[in-house]
């Protein structure tokens, strides 16, 4: 159910934080099982989800909610470690499409507005109320907007999150790639930096201390083929904004969300296709190469970007009028 966040208090440095043990269906999403075999997405009962988070231990998360699906996919470093059965809003409190980014967390929310119904691992998307969070779940769209998830699998993915995870809700997705080539967003230099911001400890093993932290770190880039325009948003406010050079303009991008990772020194991207609010699906791996930016934008990228940095690539509109700083709504269906 949709709630103002009125309440949230939560320190964004000492969070709960709950190592995630390999998990398969849960019925009900009460009681975990032990995982034996690959579950069938499709096969999926409501209350019911799946989680590895075994086959990608490390890196940084993104979150595609399928609307027609009623499924939350969750990847970590591009390999998907979770997948469950979701109620999103029904008819007259639509969920939202768009590209969103975790704003709050709360273990043990309760709802301003619906008779301080419990709201357990509440994340919010939007400060208007829509949220991830511990709900109902009868196997078709039934809250008031927010995303209702089982108790346990929202436990699990409140662990793996932090300030900033983008969350996609979309009409339809594909799969991620990984997207060797940096693209023309990320010169040498930017990459250079990025690497060197991905520190080791004398083994060889990440330095998780020394690591840049996420949560406070992360940007969110937004290009716009429509504006033809890059805007960078750095803590809920625009850092700058630089005028882009896409290839072939007249053929639509399309929808990609890149996430930046650094593994073992080596800079790549994340990339997740999606469709929403009348928009179709980009090309993931050519996307990204249709765009250039001016060298002095390079260079104050490459003094902002960390691992975890998302690039948003949108044929639509992103000026202020489809978008809320306050918000971190990137684009949203009911402005668009």
């Amino acid at each position: 159910m949709s709630d103002h966040a009125n309440g949230f208090r939560a320190d964004r440095r000492s969070l709960l934080r709950v190592g995630g043990t390999a998990l398969a269906l849960a019925a009900g999403g009460l009681l975990p099982a032990r995982a034996q075999a690959p579950v069938e997405v499709d096969a999926l009962k409501p209350g019911q989800y799946a989680w590895y988070p075994e086959r990608a231990p490390e890196g940084f998360v993104a979150i595609i909610v399928s609307l027609p699906d009623q499924r939350c996919y969750v990847y970590r470093n591009g390999v998907r470690i979770g997948v469950s059965t979701v109620s999103t809003g029904r008819a007259g409190h639509e969920t939202p499409t768009g590209v969103f980014i975790i704003l709050e967390k709360d273990v043990d929310h309760h709802s301003s507005l619906y008779n301080d119904a419990s709201m357990p691992f509440t994340e919010l998307l939007t400060w208007s109320g829509v949220a991830l969070h511990a709900g109902g779940l009868p196997g078709y769209p039934s809250s008031h907007g927010c995303v209702h998830l089982p108790l346990e699998f929202s436990k699990l993915l409140f662990s793996v999150t932090h300030f900033g995870t983008p969350v996609i809700i979309a009409d339809a997705h594909s799969q991620p790639v990984d997207v060797l080539h940096p693209g023309l967003v990320l010169p040498a230099d930017a990459t250079a930096a990025i690497a060197k911001d991905d520190p080791k400890n004398a083994n060889g093993t990440p330095d998780k201390e020394a690591a840049p932290d996420p949560a406070l770190d992360a940007v969110a880039m937004i290009v716009s083929q429509a504006d033809m325009a890059l805007t960078v948003i750095k803590d809920g406010a625009v850092a700058f904004t630089s005028p882009v050079t896409i290839r072939d303009p007249q053929t639509p991008i399309g929808n990609v969300v890149y996430v930046l990772k650094s593994v073992g020194g080596e800079v790549s991207w994340t990339a997740l296709s999606f469709e929403g609010y009348g928009a179709s699906a980009g090309k993931a791996a050519g996307a990204i190469d249709r765009v250039t930016v001016a060298p002095s934008a390079n260079q104050q990228l490459a003094k902002l970007l960390v691992p975890g940095s998302t690039l948003f690539v949108t044929e639509l509109s992103a000026k202020p009028d489809t978008r809320s700083d306050k918000d971190f709504v990137i684009l949203s269906q009911a402005a668009s």
